[in-house]
């Protein structure tokens, strides 16, 4: 399950956590090959990466705003430790659903400042759990400072062009793989399926299909 453009107020996050539980690596073993059309989507035209030679890019589409994306982020982040050999994970957030300015340059910001992997997770509990508002990029700073970031430069990132293009880019990228619901994964510039526990196993099969030459 995923969160469309338009079905924002229409979800809830607890159908997320039971489609996300992780499977045994027996199960994992016993999956079928994916099927193109059904477990995953083969882009018209291929979007750009950001990979070097001899890796494989894999892009999470996300927002912060979306609660599937926060069931799914323990989900993505743990298997980000156990990602496939020759890997290149990308973090993309959304430019729809609610608040997608702020909750964009937010992402890019705490990137820029090496903060993902102490506070990504942290904002999806601030605005799930805790209905913390980011409404601004003043909201943004003092939640950043309340966990110990230092807020001028925070805004510094947050007002900068570098953190504007990359949003433009993320924009870009997410029209690129005509992304109309969140999570969603991007492998290669080419393929696109759910984010999902299963996602993330048709995004294995897919990777190993890649560096296979296919």
């Amino acid at each position: 399950m995923n969160m469309k453009r338009r079905e924002f107020s229409k979800a809830a996050a607890g159908a997320a956590l039971a489609s996300t539980a992780l499977l045994s690596p027996l199960a994992q073993a016993q999956a079928k090959k994916p099927v193109a059309g059904k477990d995953y989507g083969v882009l018209e035209q291929r979007s750009p990466v950001d990979a070097p030679a001899g890796k494989v890019e894999v892009v999470e589409f996300f927002s912060y705003a979306c609660p599937h994306c926060n069931a799914f982020e323990p989900v993505f982040s743990e298997w980000t430790k156990r990602a496939p050999k020759d890997v290149v994970i990308r973090r993309v957030p959304v430019s729809f659903l609610q608040n997608p300015v702020v909750f964009q340059r937010l992402y890019f910001s705490l990137e820029a400042m090496n903060l993902v992997d102490k506070l990504h997770a942290a904002v999806f509990t601030a605005v799930h759990d805790e209905h913390r508002n980011f409404n601004d990029a003043a909201a943004a700073a003092d939640w950043v400072a309340s966990k110990g970031g230092d807020r001028a430069k925070f805004l510094e990132n947050f007002n900068s062009f570098t953190v504007a293009n990359k949003a433009t880019k993320a924009s870009q990228l997410t029209n690129s793989y005509k992304i109309e619901g969140v999570p969603a994964l991007g492998v290669a510039g080419r393929f696109l399926t759910e984010g999902t526990a299963k996602g993330l196993q048709t995004v294995e099969a897919l990777v190993a299909e890649v560096k296979a030459g296919r």
